[in-house]
């Protein structure tokens, strides 16, 4: 599959695409990764991108004119994902990330600023992510989040494929969606801490039932809204 990122810092994706999965990825000639500078497509001498608000307010926001220019160059189909990375995006999820591995193109508009134009949400974007409830400097960050997590549903990149329906949030047939249970390793004691005794039982049904159990407790501790959604 293709990514196309759209930016106006080109070069901060020259270190975050030549690693882990997403370099395995591109080496296998499974992924292609094209990054483009928002400015290339303006038309005034400034190569301006932003302007002031519509009704006043702090900062500036992305023009729509550069962003649709972009997009209409690159894109290569007209059912290519356009992905806007934006704080008041819905939040990205796991299901999200396997919906978007399904398409061969998928476009993402890194947000800057104070956000933009409405007009390239409501008729150029095929949907609007945000990666979490904060705030970054732009959307530069959020995209390689997206980028990897997308990366990793495309068939062949992960070499043991059947893994990754064993992470966190990764079971699309769940009644809700758990963390991943906890992960021990050797030594069995380290600092008088044993690894629980059923992991080194040899008992798999047994494990399994620990790690479905120790999953949820775990989820009960660190996400308590995943248990209370309907």
């Amino acid at each position: 599959m293709i990514f196309d990122v759209i930016t106006i810092f080109p070069g901060f994706f020259h270190g975050p695409f030549n690693f882990g999965v997403i370099r395995r990825g591109r080496e296998k000639g499974l992924v292609e990764i094209r990054v483009h500078d928002l400015r290339d497509f303006t038309s005034d001498r400034h190569r301006t991108v932003d302007d002031r608000p519509f009704g006043g307010g702090e900062g500036m926001v992305f023009k729509p004119e550069p962003v649709f220019k972009a997009v209409e160059a690159i894109r290569q189909t007209e059912q290519a994902e356009v992905v806007v990375l934006s704080a008041a995006g819905k939040r990205f999820t796991q299901a999200e990330a396997l919906r978007l591995s399904k398409a061969s193109q998928v476009v993402v508009i890194c947000g800057r600023y104070e956000g933009i134009d409405e007009r390239i949400i409501e008729h150029l974007a095929t949907a609007e992510i945000s990666v979490g409830d904060f705030i970054l400097s732009g959307g530069e960050i959020a995209a390689v989040v997206v980028v990897d997590a997308v990366t990793r549903y495309v068939p062949g990149v992960v070499g043991k494929e059947d893994s990754i329906l064993r992470e966190s949030f990764s079971d699309p047939a769940a009644e809700r969606q758990l963390v991943e249970h906890p992960h021990y390793t050797r030594p069995v004691e380290f600092r008088g801490w044993q690894v629980p005794e059923v992991l080194i039982s040899g008992d798999h049904k047994a494990v399994r039932e620990w790690r479905r159990q120790a999953a949820l407790k775990k989820t009960e501790r660190n996400r308590p809204d995943l248990l209370a959604q309907p």
